[in-house]
C-alpha cells in the first residue's frame, strides 16, 4: 500500500500516486461509482442493536450531490439518516416509498434484499 496522505500535497490518488487535484487516471477517492446503473434499497439492522436502517447503494452521484439527495429523501420519509462511503442510511424502514421516490427522480431502483 502506497501514500494516501501528504501534508505538502494532501490527499493521493491510490491508482497513480498522483495528488488527487492533478490525477488522470478517473479512479478518484470519493468519485461516484461506477456499478450497472440500478439503485439498490435494502433494509439492515446489523450492528444496530436491532433497530432497522434502509439502506440506498448504487447511487450514480458523489460528494454534495449524493448528500443534497439524502437531505431530501430524509425529509421525505421524516426521519434521519447519513451518507457513509456512498452510500445513504435511512432510519425506519421506507424501502416501497424510496423505490417510488428515487423513480420518480429519474433513478432505475428497485428493492433488494427480503
Amino acid at each position: 500500500m502506497g501514500i494516501v496522505y501528504s501534508t505538502a500535497l494532501g490527499r493521493i490518488c491510490p491508482e497513480c500516486g498522483k495528488p488527487v487535484a492533478g490525477c488522470g487516471c478517473g479512479k478518484k477517492p470519493g468519485a461516484a461509482a461506477k456499478g450497472d446503473g440500478i439503485v439498490r434499497v435494502g433494509r439492515e439492522t446489523k450492528g444496530r442493536k436491532g433497530a432497522g436502517v434502509t439502506v440506498i447503494t448504487g447511487v450514480p452521484l458523489a460528494g454534495e450531490g449524493l448528500k443534497a439527495l439524502a437531505k431530501e429523501l430524509k425529509s421525505r420519509c421524516g426521519g434521519g439518516g447519513t451518507v457513509k462511503d456512498g452510500i445513504i442510511e435511512i432510519q425506519g424502514d421506507h424501502r416501497d416509498l424510496l423505490v417510488t421516490e428515487l423513480g420518480k427522480r429519474g433513478f432505475k431502483a428497485k428493492r433488494a434484499g427480503g
